[in-house]
């Protein structure tokens, strides 16, 4: 019998309890307009980049682990002042703040056009897939559900002062697990489980562009070991070229929907390209650069922002 994985970002249905899952294991984290999960770095403004902030954590599906709660944090009085970015920040520590502007009073966005209202006849539904609309959440079995009334939220969320929401109705909660809970507010005869099957920032194969991907990196003495998180990569078709300053990235995905990500790297340090190998796993892509000097990376790409931490490499000896 299918069960239902409470792990927060998988939410999978699953018959076979050694499944792998991928899940987020820290509780979410909403702090001065930015939206994120406590056991990983990525923040962002929107609540949709929010949600698509990929899982950090791999384990074994759960029907009984209560996902943690909603972190609170103390409100300094000088931030209620503080402006919100008007782009996504990238992973790594806050940048110093410049003057204070005019306050904001939400942290919210104006929500992009709607990709498309209704499925296309012609696209094949994968079983399994959920109902994109949010709140909704009915799952594609395989029969057809196009008499089905679909209960959604057509607004997009807000958080503000500690509560939260949605703009198309009144009710709001102060618990993020509560907000996952509102009832949709409005209805509409037939879900909505691939759409038009093509997404914003698709390329002309219909492939789903990706901007950027979760990476992080660990060293010693010798080599640079970086992991770039991306589940489902074609081994047949992936393309990781080395080169004395950079890393070229080609990387689609095996996806039903599948996803690109086509990017250089630019390296903090040089390395040896002979000696510099890589391994495509299933969730994510292995490099192990080759140092040509020895020298300590404080931060994997060149255009990344240094914390000033020392980072130590090989073993520490003996006080």
């Amino acid at each position: 019998m299918a069960q239902k994985c409470v792990h927060q970002s998988c939410g999978k249905m699953f018959t076979d309890p050694e499944e792998e899952c991928q899940y987020h294991p820290g509780p979410p984290i909403f702090h001065e307009g930015q939206k994120g999960w406590k056991c990983c770095k990525p923040r962002f403004l929107t609540f949709d980049e929010f949600m698509n902030i990929p899982p950090c954590t791999t384990g074994k599906h759960s029907t009984t682990d209560i996902p943690p709660t909603l972190e609170k944090k103390p409100v300094d009085p000088a931030d209620a002042a503080m402006p919100i970015p008007s782009k996504s920040p990238s992973p790594g520590p806050e940048a110093p703040r410049g003057p204070v502007s005019a306050p904001q009073a939400t942290a919210t966005l104006p929500p992009p056009p709607p990709e498309s209202e209704d499925d296309d006849p012609s696209i094949e539904i994968p079983k399994g897939n959920i109902c994109r609309r949010r709140a909704c959440e009915v799952l594609y079995e395989g029969k057809d559900r196009a008499g089905e009334m679909c209960m959604h939220h057509p607004g997009i969320p807000i958080f503000h002062e500690g509560s939260k929401g949605y703009t198309c109705c009144k009710r709001r909660v102060l618990e993020f697990d509560e907000f996952m809970r509102i009832e949709g507010c409005k209805t509409k005869e037939g879900h909505l489980f691939v759409g038009s099957g093509k997404k914003r920032g698709s390329n002309a194969s219909g492939e789903e562009i990706l901007e950027t991907v979760r990476h992080d990196f660990y060293q010693t003495s010798t080599t640079v070991i970086a992991s770039f998180f991306l589940k489902k990569i074609n081994k047949e078709k992936a393309k990781v070229i080395f080169s004395p300053t950079e890393l070229s990235l080609d990387l689609p995905t095996t996806d039903a929907s599948p996803k690109h990500y086509n990017k250089v790297v630019p390296l903090f340090g040089t390395i040896d390209t002979e000696a510099s190998t890589y391994k495509i796993m299933g969730t994510k892509l292995e490099v192990s650069f080759a140092k040509a000097d020895g020298a300590s990376w404080p931060v994997l790409r060149s255009d990344d922002q240094r914390t000033g931490e020392i980072i130590q490499v090989g073993r520490a000896g003996r006080a």
